[in-house]
């Protein structure tokens, strides 16, 4: 699932020259990652409170089993969306060390375009997909 932020951000354009990962991007993906994540803590919040209201017990084993059943979904959703949460803080962290945008395993520069699709990437276009080669090939 490609995570987005809340609020449409203008993708950055870098000048000709320009130092990679300069402040100024730095500051670029810093905003799309706190948006990411006050959005996704604002539907958390939404679904506390929506669980609370509909907190009814059906008498119809029907309705009690649907109901259920969406309460499973929306734990679900919620525990991933905590598990994002919890890369996004990472990402923050990278971004102030000074090791953000840079690949885990080889070090490169995981690439502007990269990073404005997928703010919380860890690896480069070439590593993720030796990754995606090597699962499946363990899947078989």
């Amino acid at each position: 699932m490609p995570v987005q932020p809340t609020k449409p951000v203008t993708p950055y354009k870098a000048k000709k020259g320009e130092a990679y990962m300069n402040p100024k991007q730095l500051g670029h993906f810093r905003t799309i990652l706190n948006d990411i994540k006050l959005g996704l803590g604002e539907d958390i919040d939404r679904t506390v409170h929506t669980m609370q209201d509909e907190a009814t017990v059906f008498a119809d084993p029907n309705d009690r089993a649907s109901q259920e059943s969406d309460v499973s979904l929306e734990l679900r959703n919620r525990d991933r969306e905590r598990k994002l949460i919890k890369k996004i803080d990472e990402m923050m962290a990278k971004i102030d060390s000074g090791d953000y945008g840079y690949c885990e395993k080889c070090g490169v520069e995981i690439g502007l375009s990269r990073l404005e699709a997928r703010p919380t990437a860890t690896l480069c276009i070439d590593c993720k997909m030796l990754d995606e080669i090597r699962e499946k090939q363990i899947a078989r």
